[in-house]
């Protein structure tokens, strides 16, 4: 049985991100041979949230599993996607009742399972949410059981919690991936039980902006911490960053993680955000 070769990307933000990560996500999947796609699509409309349309977007460009973080409620049109279907997850450690589901799992062309949770951290994050480590645990006890492979999408925000939950999973899932901050670290490693791990994938959109939003209005508020409207920014060089994780389906272990980085100077995307 081959290696199970899986593309995990950054928060996708806005038309840009969208666009980026269409025109790239083809050879990308020719490139590397993969078996499956995830991507946190929690800023794709607008740059805040994600809608039903998008998530179809997604599906027909190649994407197994759409993970999110603290972001995905703002566009209240995909609640009804969210309860109806499982390949858009909301973090696992929200109070239960709220719509759709914080885990799921996919089926590769070679027959092999693929479990993917996700999660979001509390240190420096606003919402109350219960703990990350002790959901993870609860979730493992059922996944372990349906799943040859299983990648966790940790949306967090200190570099110390995203470690806390690596080494927290080490030896039970085949990767643990950080979301949210947008900045791809250069960390990535397999740690000693056999997961892989990096601190956050980064972002698809503007490489020159800040968090693929216009940097002025933000560099506005840290000058005046008045209040500033955010919007995605267009402008050229765009960045895709992720990784590829290749794994073992007969011990869930992964064996390689490959930063992802692609800068690209010719693509041109209208500032349209009309989602």
């Amino acid at each position: 049985m081959d290696l199970v070769k899986l593309l995990c990307v950054g928060d996708v933000v806005g038309t840009t991100g969208r666009t980026m990560f269409q025109k790239h996500s083809g050879r990308l999947r020719e490139q590397y041979a993969l078996d499956g796609i995830i991507v946190n699509g929690e800023n794709s409309a607008h740059g805040k949230g994600i809608t039903s349309r998008i998530v179809h977007f997604f599906k027909h460009n190649g994407v197994d599993v759409i993970t999110s973080g603290n972001h995905v409620w703002y566009h209240k049109e995909v609640y009804n996607y969210m309860r109806e279907n499982t390949d858009l997850l909301r973090p696992a450690n929200y109070p239960s009742g709220v719509p759709g589901v914080g885990v799921t799992t996919f089926t590769t062309a070679t027959g092999v399972k693929v479990g993917v949770i996700n999660l979001q951290g509390r240190v420096f994050m606003r919402d109350n949410l219960d703990c990350p480590f002790k959901t993870a645990d609860s979730i493992l006890t059922y996944l372990k059981s349906k799943a040859s492979i299983i990648i966790v999408d940790f949306h967090a925000e200190a570099t110390s919690e995203k470690q806390a939950l690596g080494y927290f999973l080490d030896g039970r899932v085949s990767a643990v991936v950080g979301t949210h901050t947008h900045i791809q670290t250069a960390d990535e490693r397999i740690l000693p039980g056999g997961t892989a791990y990096i601190t956050d994938l980064g972002m698809v959109g503007s490489l020159n902006s800040m968090l693929g939003m216009k940097k002025e209005p933000i560099i506005e508020h840290f000058l005046t911490q008045m209040p500033t409207k955010f919007k995605v920014d267009f402008s050229q060089p765009l960045v895709l960053w992720g990784a590829v994780i290749s794994c073992e389906p007969w011990s869930g272990k992964a064996v390689a993680i490959e930063r992802v980085a692609i800068i690209d100077d010719t693509l041109v995307v209208e500032d349209d955000e009309k989602d």
